[in-house]
């Protein structure tokens, strides 16, 4: 019998309702997943003040990951960085998906926004993802005057997978004491490998946008051989012993979906640790809701609190009533 369990916003559900969705991931499926197109950022950028710009940097194993800046065309004054870490649970995706939720940001807060293509499991396992996206930070810092950021202003951002190894990211950056970081925002991250919170078992046996079947397969392919006990805090940051240090955070999910349990959970061991955390959960919100259907009337409402927060943490209370006309007008 299916457990019992929230339901879904009904604008939502009748969207959904004409999507194809799957119950679980298997090494085939994947690589047809891979093999769809990437988002056309050229499409994305149409009609924006924006200088595009693509590199790679090393990292420390040798190789060299792809970085694309997108940076306001007529700002004079450095400003704000969104550092972007895509979804995908950890196999698939690159640095363009979901871009379109950090373009906003930077339309509202002139942000340079600085997304990482980290490598993805099963190709590269454990620590690999994260470093490769610590790394990635860290050159953006280091290159803060270079890129017109205000290194005090940095925000590391993912949705998903990314916003699982944004966590991992800004605890290893509060481990190494490098570089700082302003703020983390974790949009329905993927937090916990160890499968066992009440949200887990509702969302999984039919099929979703992401299930617990197909989150098992993302743990496993990026854990390898590792043994539970062995598992990094940077890896599944639900397992980090201490959560204090950390710079201000977002976090937001919806309701019906597999990751829901374990990001009321972080949040609430921040806050048990003495630190300041935002959560959201939007009723009747599946995994991705927002970025599937933007036009959703829950989706527009997630969104916006997500800018408004971003207000409060980026600019000061003089900066507050222009901000909230370029929200309204954007809205």
């Amino acid at each position: 019998m299916a457990p019992v369990r929230p339901d879904l916003d009904p604008e939502l559900r009748a969207l959904l309702a004409d999507m194809p969705l799957m119950s679980e991931l298997t090494p085939e499926v994947l690589a047809q997943l891979r093999a769809f197109p990437s988002t056309p950022i050229d499409t994305l950028l149409d009609g924006r003040a924006v200088t595009h710009q693509e590199l790679t940097i090393p990292t420390p194993d040798g190789s060299r990951i792809p970085l694309s800046i997108f940076s306001p065309a007529d700002r004079a004054t450095v400003g704000p960085c969104v550092y972007w870490i895509h979804g995908g649970g950890m196999v698939m995706g690159d640095r363009f998906a979901q871009i379109d939720i950090p373009l906003e940001w930077l339309d509202l807060f002139g942000a340079v926004v600085v997304s990482v293509d980290y490598r993805l499991a099963p190709e590269v396992t454990g620590t690999t993802l994260v470093e490769d996206c610590y790394h990635g930070l860290l050159w953006t810092a280091e290159h803060a005057a270079d890129l017109g950021i205000d290194p005090a202003r940095i925000v590391v951002a993912g949705t998903s997978a990314g916003g699982g190894l944004a966590a991992g990211t800004t605890l290893m950056a509060r481990d190494r004491g490098t570089p700082p970081i302003a703020a983390q925002m974790l949009i329905y991250p993927m937090l916990d490998h160890r499968d066992n919170t009440p949200s887990s078992r509702q969302y999984g046996g039919e099929p979703g946008v992401w299930t617990r079947e197909m989150n098992r397969f993302g743990w496993a392919s990026v854990l390898g051989d590792l043994a539970d006990g062995d598992v990094p805090a940077y890896v599944s940051p639900a397992v980090a012993d201490d959560l204090s240090g950390l710079p201000t955070t977002y976090i937001d999910a919806g309701t019906a979906e597999v990751f829901r349990d374990e990001d009321v959970t972080y949040a609430s061991r921040i806050w048990a640790a003495g630190g300041q955390a935002e959560l959201h959960i939007w009723a009747g919100g599946f995994h991705g809701f927002d970025a599937l259907y933007p036009q959703a009337r829950v989706s527009a409402a997630a969104r916006r609190t997500r800018h408004d927060w971003l207000a409060r943490v980026l600019h000061p209370a003089s900066d507050a009533p222009a901000l909230s006309s370029a929200m309204t007008l954007q809205a």
